[in-house]
């Protein structure tokens, strides 16, 4: 099989992932953070490395937290939980986002009364329009500006810097959606007035299936979201406000220990921020878009949706083929090539109405990764020409 599903999850890891998550499991996978003993320390050592090595890479200051979740989803539920709402807030939301992170704010929306405005987007770019977005916060306050870091759709690298920066300006509370980014696309939150900074550990970073979290400034603190027992303070049936009350129930030590490894393994043993490799990364998933763009734009009845600027591009490529819904395409790519791709909306329901993807039901999307060859993105090349031709 071909595996062209990165966006979704990467796969395969590297091997160093397996290994610790194995280690882990058979040596110290036990309960961290609630005993005493020698294991129990050491797996909370581990966690707590883990902690440090995300800073490291995401250049977050030396006060900054780091709070681990199941997943991005569960960390975007506890950011935009664990604010304060009320009616006259008014929320800023990229046209990229994840339903991570809109269905989150519909369902807080339905309950507070709080209003949603979407950033604007240059149409023939299909890039944001900053100046647009400058004039939308002097005409609207922002309370809560919400924008994904990359496009799980498009491969679009957001302009999150100028944003945030811009959304600062008028006070509010920004998050970032890292979920495609941190890893890939090279970022120092210290130099950002960004509150929030969402991870998932099984996509970019490639670590296991059931890692996430966020970054935590420290400007704002949130409150709980969720309940339980956290190993301190049993007999305070109230959650407290620091990391450990964000992070109740058992922590998933083999996952944390292989999203550890993930990390080191990116960032070299010598540690600091891996902005050189992290850079190299992203330049090398770049070229092999631009491989597989510049060949299936050869092919005639295939429609490619792209950012225009390629510097803004990362390794995901959504294109159409005139004739077949997006699902019919995936299913022939499986059966008949061994290529497995994601079709569909993708999760992110507002960006299609600007793609105007609602004839083909949604993309065919390819995500390129770490291990992706030339080799296989030709052969996905040649079978969406047979594809085409019919």
């Amino acid at each position: 099989m071909i595996y062209l599903d990165n966006a979704a999850t990467t796969f395969p890891k590297p091997e160093c992932v397996y290994r610790a998550m194995e280690e882990a499991g058979r040596n110290y996978g036990v309960n961290a953070g609630r005993g005493s003993y020698a294991l129990a320390r050491e797996a909370s050592a581990v966690i707590e490395e883990t902690r440090e090595w995300i800073k490291c890479l995401s250049g977050a200051d030396s006060v900054a937290e780091v709070v681990f979740t199941p997943s991005a989803t569960v960390a975007c539920n506890q950011v935009f939980g664990g604010l304060e709402w009320k009616k006259e807030d008014v929320v800023y939301v990229s046209p990229f986002e994840h339903n991570a992170v809109m269905r989150v704010l519909h369902l807080l929306q339905k309950k507070y009364g709080f209003a949603i405005e979407e950033l604007a987007l240059e149409e023939e770019t299909l890039e944001l329009d900053l100046e647009k977005i400058r004039f939308q916060f002097l005409r609207k306050k922002p309370t809560v500006v919400a924008v994904t870091h990359v496009s799980n759709v498009t491969g679009y690298i957001l302009p999150v810097e100028e944003v945030a920066k811009s959304a600062a300006e008028q006070g509010a509370v920004v998050v970032v959606d890292g979920s495609q980014g941190l890893g890939l696309v090279p970022v120092c939150l210290k130099n950002l007035p960004v509150d929030f900074y969402i991870f998932a550990g099984h996509k970019t970073l490639y670590g296991p299936v059931g890692t996430g979290g966020f970054l935590q400034s420290g400007r704002i603190a949130l409150k709980p979201y969720l309940a339980g027992g956290t190993g301190s303070s049993s007999l305070d049936l109230e959650m407290s406000y620091d990391v450990t009350g964000l992070e109740p129930g058992s922590p998933n030590v083999p996952a944390i220990a292989g999203l550890r490894a993930a990390v080191v393994e990116l960032c070299g043993e010598a540690g600091g921020i891996a902005w050189e490799k992290v850079a190299e990364v992203l330049e090398r998933e770049q070229r092999m878009a631009e491989y597989l763009i510049n060949r299936l734009g050869k092919i005639p009845g295939v429609k490619l949706y792209l950012p225009k600027d390629r510097k803004r591009r990362a390794g995901i490529v959504a294109f159409n083929v005139e004739g077949y819904q997006a699902s019919e395409v995936g299913m022939l790519l499986d059966e008949d090539y061994g290529i497995a791709v994601r079709t569909g909306y993708q999760c992110a329901p507002l960006i299609h109405k600007h793609l105007q993807t609602e004839e083909f039901l949604g993309v065919v999307r390819a995500g390129v990764g770490r291990f992706t060859t030339e080799e296989e993105l030709e052969a996905l090349a040649d079978a969406v020409r047979e594809i085409a031709e019919g």
